[in-house]
């Protein structure tokens, strides 16, 4: 019984630093650095030339929208280009924005997915910063300014913007998935003021241009590759929560499925591409980071929900103590509730008490579909336009 005992604990051990932890760790390794951190240096007005690109696939029910909203950002019009790329497109995108005389648009019929785009994108940059952005997201007036405030740090190599779930539904779907972003921008803030952000995503991102590096057009998780080479080549990725995209949740389950798998799949493609990031010896805050933060979640914690329900049942069918008992009754109450979430959310019933424990199990099960969709190798790296909830 010792072996299940071991497993029981160490599971244990993986879901709890992975969930709640990591997060503890973090706040009081901070508190510790702020005993002897200076004061940050006051910067006055930093306004370098930028680039603002934005990958846009059939997306002609709101284009208009999200370039009124381009065309609105606070910024000075001589230093801020707007870049449009739209390959493989097939409704009126690109003729909505070939209207705007302002806005620089590329667009080839060819789909080759959204990593070959931004590749393409990237030759026609000549400003020291660029800006990534999705075609579906609002930005707030003042997201440039607050971006690119950032770079008046040498070591800062690029910056993570913030990801605001909107929606006027509060209960269900839309409310888990804004709780899980919540939480994540909380775990940013933590690891920007440790060292640095552990991949951005693409909702809102940024980096020098003489730091990016062209993507291999397999690649799933583009952004997430291309930030956290800034963290190789030395640089830390800065966070600035007051610039943000606002994004609808997923219009169902269905479509947020689809993108959790996605996201899996990239992140076990990305832990092959950035082995270097493991060597704590060359990048000791970087690995222990990233590790924490990302690796862990999508190998070590899914594994081990299963390994802590077994070795509980046969513990406590070993006759183990009261600890074993109460734990695994937790377990058992958690996955019910899991179950009644589901069913919900299959009726459509908005109920955040029981959609909690969905989400976590539905996220965990989805890496496992990702990890196969993987070993695979049929993920394309073509993305498609998500439906989302407009409210």
């Amino acid at each position: 019984m010792t072996t299940i005992y071991i497993l029981f604990y160490i599971s244990f051990f993986i879901l709890f630093y992975n969930y709640a932890g990591y997060g503890l760790l973090l706040f009081v390794l901070i508190k510790i650095k702020r005993l002897f951190a200076g004061k940050n240096p006051q910067t006055g007005i930093f306004e370098p030339a930028v680039t603002l690109i934005i990958a846009a696939y059939n997306e002609e029910d709101f284009i208009a929208e999200k370039i009124a909203n381009t065309l609105a950002l606070d910024y000075p019009a001589g230093k801020l280009q707007l870049l449009f790329i739209t390959d493989g497109s097939t409704d009126r995108t690109p003729d909505i924005i070939a209207q705007y005389p302002s806005i620089q648009l590329l667009h080839q019929p060819g789909r080759n997915g959204k990593t070959a785009a931004l590749n393409r994108a990237m030759q026609q940059v000549t400003t020291p910063v660029v800006i990534f952005c999705d075609a579906n997201t609002l930005l707030n007036k003042e997201a440039i300014r607050n971006i690119v405030k950032h770079y008046a740090d040498e070591n800062t190599g690029g910056v993570a913007g913030e990801k605001k779930v909107i929606s006027e539904d509060i209960s269900g779907a839309a409310a888990t998935e804004g709780i899980y972003w919540k939480y994540e921008s909380f775990l940013k803030k933590l690891d920007a003021e440790l060292y640095t952000v552990v991949g951005a995503a693409g909702e809102l991102f940024s980096i020098r241009t003489a730091l990016f590096q062209p993507v291999e057009e397999k690649v799933i998780l583009d952004d997430f590759v291309i930030s956290l080479r800034i963290n190789i080549s030395g640089f830390r990725i800065a966070y600035a929560p007051d610039a943000y995209a606002m994004e609808a949740p997923s219009y169902s389950i269905e479509e947020e499925h689809k993108r959790k798998v996605r996201i899996s799949a990239g992140g076990f493609q990305a832990i092959l591409m950035l082995k270097s990031l493991l060597n704590f010896f060359r990048y000791p805050v970087v690995s222990f980071q990233y590790i924490s933060h990302r690796v862990l979640r999508w190998t070590l914690s899914p594994l081990s929900l299963p390994v802590l329900l077994i070795s509980n049942i046969i513990l406590v069918l070993g006759g183990a103590g009261i600890f074993f008992y109460l734990s695994l009754s937790v377990q058992l109450f958690f996955y019910l509730g899991a179950l009644i979430g589901y069913q919900q959310a299959k009726q459509h019933i908005k109920s955040k008490l029981f959609y909690i424990p969905f989400y976590f199990l539905f996220m965990n099960l989805a890496v496992y579909q990702g990890f196969f969709r993987f070993l695979a190798k049929n993920q394309s790296p073509a993305w498609d336009k998500a439906k989302r909830n407009i409210a």
